[in-house]
């Protein structure tokens, strides 16, 4: 009995020994009974969640999610994505939950069916430091001061009779910046076309919002740099928006510091504009209709609200900022863009100038009126194809989701933040016929228009939230190509050949060149 005792010890107590030696099993039933606990939690909080149909995801890493996959140019990257991944496909970047847009079929369900559910604007903190806590057209959250703002914009600031009001503004800037490359190419001196496109449309822009220009001396430079600052962060990645613990880094950086700088100085140039120009209506100031500027107008309604829309000073303040930031870097970089196609286009620039001189010349014109513009169809061909090929914006501002929603078979989340990849859209092939080539004949007898309705086409965005600046952007670029190409021959300096040309592009939210574009004027 004595030795039988430790026998039926040793028998009964070989189980936790075994467990306590094997490492790898404890460690497994661990992760299995964490895992079963998880599940049970997730699924008391959110029963739905494991039934939800979601759009197809590239892997994620931990805590940044698909942020690594973005790359320097994220329109590119984004197209190879959904190339593997879909027209709708799912990102993680950080906490954000990310939706890319990447076909015309798909932008047309939203637009269609869903444009109202995801017509709000994700909150990132430069756009709220910059332009006066979201109170700008653009950036504004859906709402009613949205809807006013967006009145005032189609009813009063850009109105067909409004942009048509602004003719000699644009006509009077052109002819100066004709009369300056004429200048250069007299000497057979390259012209920076990147920076002609720039001070003309920064010149445009400024008489028209402000009522003069603000280009030139100590003060003209300071306001350039500001704005140019002020594109730059607006179109810039914020960390801190989609990884809120890494916030710190652009403290560390200075970015922080420098959205601070350009905040203070647009307010202190812009509170001055605003005491100046209610001083000088205050005093019998000329307030003829024909003779208002954007200004002009935004402070009738700031002091008359009879009309049931009410503005404050701030509100005033973002959307002459948003109109600078959105009406001068975007037009000229489609100009610098639509030029260098035709440089290293030969053929079509040839075909464009035929079609300009021979209409001028059989309606006996030496100066170009707006209004020739419209027998001109191969030139509104080249201006599609140039969007096609080139939008401002490759990825359109963001829209966020209001509520939860279900596209195309797959669940929306309400806080989803929606990107449209119209650069990727625009180069689809199962849209267009060698869709990298420049042809602007596909666009000739071709109802497809840039303006929201042709969904293979969006460079403006479309649905509510669309720009609602296309006949000012696009009047410009029209009677700047006009006058381009009557008056001018033009090749690149030192004899290059078109397939020369560096097209590269630079990062952010704007797709300028990455190196200005020369280019040599001969006079006709």
């Amino acid at each position: 009995m004595s030795n039988f005792l430790p026998l039926m010890k040793q028998q009964l107590a070989p189980q936790p020994k075994l467990i306590i030696g094997n490492p790898l099993l404890l460690s497994f039933l661990i992760l299995i009974s964490v895992t079963l606990l998880f599940r049970k939690w997730a699924w008391i909080v959110n029963p739905s969640s494991t039934t939800k149909n979601l759009p197809p995801s590239p892997p994620k890493l931990p805590f940044i999610g698909n942020l690594h996959q973005l790359g320097l140019l994220a329109h590119r990257s984004l197209q190879s994505l959904s190339r593997k991944h879909g027209p709708l496909m799912l990102l993680q970047i950080g906490s954000v939950p990310v939706l890319v847009i990447s076909s015309a079929d798909a932008v047309r369900e939203i637009i269609k069916f869903h444009d109202l559910a995801l017509s709000n604007r994700p909150k990132l903190r430069a756009a709220k430091r910059l332009l006066y806590d979201y109170k700008d057209v653009s950036m504004a959250p859906y709402g009613e001061l949205w809807r006013q703002l967006k009145s005032i914009y189609v009813l009063q600031l850009l109105s067909n009779k409004r942009v048509q009001s602004f003719r000699n503004v644009r006509e009077e800037e052109t002819a100066f910046m004709v009369e300056k490359i004429r200048e250069l190419g007299s000497k057979s001196m390259p012209v920076n076309l990147s920076e002609m496109f720039m001070d003309l449309t920064n010149d445009v822009v400024c008489r028209v919002v402000l009522g003069k220009k603000y280009g030139e001396g100590e003060s003209g430079n300071e306001f350039k740099m500001l704005l140019r600052d002020l594109v730059t962060l607006v179109g810039s990645l914020d960390i801190g928006d989609f990884v809120p613990w890494l916030g710190w880094v652009n403290r560390i950086s200075g970015v922080d510091a420098k959205i601070d700088r350009v905040a203070k100085g647009f307010d202190k140039f812009l509170e001055g504009l605003v005491e100046e120009r209610l001083k000088l209506n205050s005093d019998g100031g000329d307030d003829s209709e024909g003779n208002k500027n954007f200004f002009d107008i935004l402070l009738q309604i700031y002091k008359d609200s009879s009309s049931g829309i009410s503005i404050d000073r701030d509100c005033i303040k973002a959307q002459i900022l948003i109109a600078f930031a959105a009406g001068t870097d975007t037009t000229y970089t489609f100009l610098e863009w639509a030029m260098s196609e035709l440089l290293r286009n030969p053929r079509v620039m040839r075909k464009v100038q035929d079609e300009v001189r021979e209409i001028l010349s059989l309606n006996r014109k030496v100066e170009i009126a707006e209004e020739d513009l419209e027998q001109m169809h191969y030139l509104k061909a080249v201006i599609k194809e140039a969007l096609r090929l080139h939008p401002a914006v490759p990825l359109l501002v963001p829209h966020e989701a209001r509520e939860d929603t279900r596209i195309m078979g797959y669940d929306i989340d309400a806080g989803t933040m929606v990107i449209t990849n119209a650069w990727a859209i625009g180069r689809d092939p199962n849209t267009w016929d060698e869709p990298e080539e420049f042809r602007p004949e596909r666009f000739l007898n071709s109802p497809i228009d840039f303006r929201g309705h042709d969904f293979q086409l969006i460079p403006f965005g479309a649905g509510r939230r669309g720009c609602p600046g296309i006949s000012f952007a696009t009047v410009i670029g029209e009677l700047v190509f006009v006058n381009l190409l009557h008056k001018f021959d033009w090749s690149l300096p030192g004899g290059a050949k078109g397939e020369d040309l560096d097209m590269n592009e630079c990062t952010g939210a704007i797709a300028h060149r990455k190196f200005p574009l020369l280019a040599i004027a001969t006079p006709c």
